[in-house]
């Protein structure tokens, strides 16, 4: 029978069917993100399907960009109601987010300036490039 569905997986289990390593699973342990299972049998612990799902939940939500700290507080709220709680935290994500690319877009604008000046300058004149940067 398949461990993950009998809910007795090892952390080594745990951690492969979540896709982390083992070293993260204790790191979530220490932060108060996953539970520690109490020793069972043989001195091993065992995990279940809510230790699997939660993990799975903290992995996705560090793929979305939350933080450790902010994956804690989403954690903490309740699904049934603490909704509006959750959709402005996502929100407030969706608008970090967009800062970030607009920065971006303008460095790639400049970048993108200096790499014209550069083709466009004379060889044997300095590169715009190296001068922007030593300007700076």
């Amino acid at each position: 029978m398949d461990r993950e569905k009998t809910g007795e997986l090892t952390i080594g289990a745990l951690a492969k069917a979540a896709g982390v390593g083992v070293e993260t699973v204790r790191y979530y342990q220490r932060r108060g993100l996953l539970r520690e299972p109490e020793h069972m049998r043989g001195n091993y612990r065992r995990y279940g399907t809510a230790e699997l799902a939660r993990l799975r939940a903290i992995r996705r939500a560090k793929q979305l960009g939350f933080s450790l700290d902010e994956i804690g507080a989403l954690l903490a709220l309740n699904e049934d109601t603490d909704r509006e709680r959750a959709r402005d935290t996502a929100q407030a994500k969706i608008d970090l987010i967009d800062a970030r690319i607009r920065q971006l877009q303008d460095m790639r604008g400049a970048l993108a300036e200096l790499v014209r000046c550069c083709h466009d300058t004379q060889p044997g004149a300095p590169c715009p490039i190296l001068r922007a940067l030593s300007a700076g």
